[in-house]
């Protein structure tokens, strides 16, 4: 017997705000998260904007920003998950649960590399800081301060990697090898080497002087994805453990799918082969037909090429429905968080739902005729969201999709 699988808490870091009110209700206000690069010079660069987060109310600040992101998403998580009745750490054996995370790529600051590559070394106080390795600080830190005793399961699939890591989780509590879980994920890649690297590729945005305009998905005028940061972590637990205990629920993961079609390193199958390929286990995994899904969170980057081959894809797996399914971007307010995206586009997902609402993709002022879909423009949409889709498709042809049924409030 598989058991079911809920989600019971949610911590969120985001460019919309750091708790889950503030979040909720500008991504329903169409808010931008947007504006110009504080956290380092970028005046060389040909994109000098991004979404970035307010980190000064933050229970932990670090030199690497998606370390601080993590715990505190973790602890916030926790706390959200946590009931009077029954705690987490008091229902469940201890030494059966676990971490499961997406995380970014490691960046040296230039300062820092050359400091290691002379061969110095680092005091007592900032050793850790000095590895700049989140695999290394990140997760034993989490793992130590919540009692996570089980191994912990790293995703490194870029922008598919936290909902790979929620996927994981989530196939590791159905099939009971864990009890409970925090799955998610975090990244900052608004640095130079970050940024200068994505300018390389030409897939960012240059649209400096109007940021809240600049993350158009589906659009005929987008011109590149927005880079975001931040971090969001799910409490996942077994159905059945979370009615016992008391706690909320507030959606259940029911299905997973992923697929590899290594068409090309940063760009997608141009008929979305793979993306359909994920759409379509997920949706079996889940025994959950293509007529039940009520709307999709889309991966929706804003670049030339993602956007039409996503739509290209659901065109492929939901047929006639296609037309009456709404469809959003997430990233179209905060930007592409890479390693982070899935996880906090499925918290968004989530949180607007159980208020009845989609949020919208905003600076959707022109649909670009390639990418037929019923999307969601200008102002949410009340709705009823039983189950939704959320897409993941990162460079190098990794696909991820997971099917969520909502608990309505």
């Amino acid at each position: 017997m598989r058991q079911r699988v809920a989600i019971t808490g949610i911590g969120i870091v985001s460019p919309l705000g750091n708790d889950i009110p503030t979040f909720r209700n500008r991504l329903l206000e169409g808010v931008s998260g947007a504006g110009p690069i504080t956290v380092f010079p970028p005046s060389h660069l040909p994109t000098r904007i991004a979404a970035e987060v307010d980190d000064s109310t933050l229970t932990e600040r670090t030199k690497d920003r998606k370390v601080g992101f993590a715990i505190h998403a973790a602890r916030a998580a926790i706390q959200d998950a946590e009931t009077m009745r029954e705690p987490l750490a008091h229902h469940y054996e201890a030494g059966s649960s676990g971490l499961s995370i997406g995380i970014g790529l490691e960046l040296f600051s230039m300062p820092d590399m050359i400091r290691h590559l002379k061969g110095e070394k680092p005091n007592d106080g900032e050793a850790m800081e000095f590895v700049q390795t989140p695999s290394d600080i990140c997760v034993p830190r989490i793992c130590k301060e919540h009692g996570l005793q089980a191994p912990p399961l790293i995703s490194i699939s870029a922008c598919s990697a936290s909902t790979d890591a929620i996927g994981t989780a989530f196939r590791m509590i159905r099939d009971e090898r864990r009890s409970w879980m925090l799955a998610g994920g975090t990244d900052s890649m608004i640095n130079p080497m970050g940024v200068g690297g994505f300018c390389r590729i030409q897939a960012m945005t240059q649209r400096n002087e109007d940021p809240a305009k600049a993350s158009r998905p589906f659009d005929r005028d987008r011109d590149g994805f927005l880079l975001g940061e931040g971090a969001a972590i799910l409490v996942l637990e077994p159905w059945n453990d979370a009615i016992a205990r008391g706690a909320r629920i507030y959606a259940e993961v029911a299905g997973y799918g992923t697929s590899f079609d290594a068409h090309g390193i940063s760009e997608p199958h141009p008929e979305g082969d793979g993306a359909a390929l994920a759409m379509q286990r997920a949706l079996k995994d889940g025994d959950v037909s293509p007529q039940m899904i009520s709307y999709i969170n889309a991966h929706g980057t804003s670049t030339p090429k993602n956007d039409p081959a996503e739509a290209k894809a659901i065109r492929r797996v939901f047929g006639r429905s296609t037309d009456t399914i709404p469809v959003s971007s997430t990233k179209s307010m905060i930007g592409h968080l890479i390693s982070a995206a899935g996880a906090m586009e499925t918290a968004a997902t989530i949180l607007c739902a159980r208020s009845g609402f989609i949020h919208p993709t905003t600076n959707l002022e022109n649909p670009d005729p390639e990418c037929r879909l019923n999307f969601v423009r200008e102002s949410a949409l009340q709705c009823e969201v039983r189950y939704f889709l959320k897409n993941s498709f990162a460079f190098g042809g990794q696909n991820s999709t997971l099917v969520i049924r909502n608990v309505l409030e």
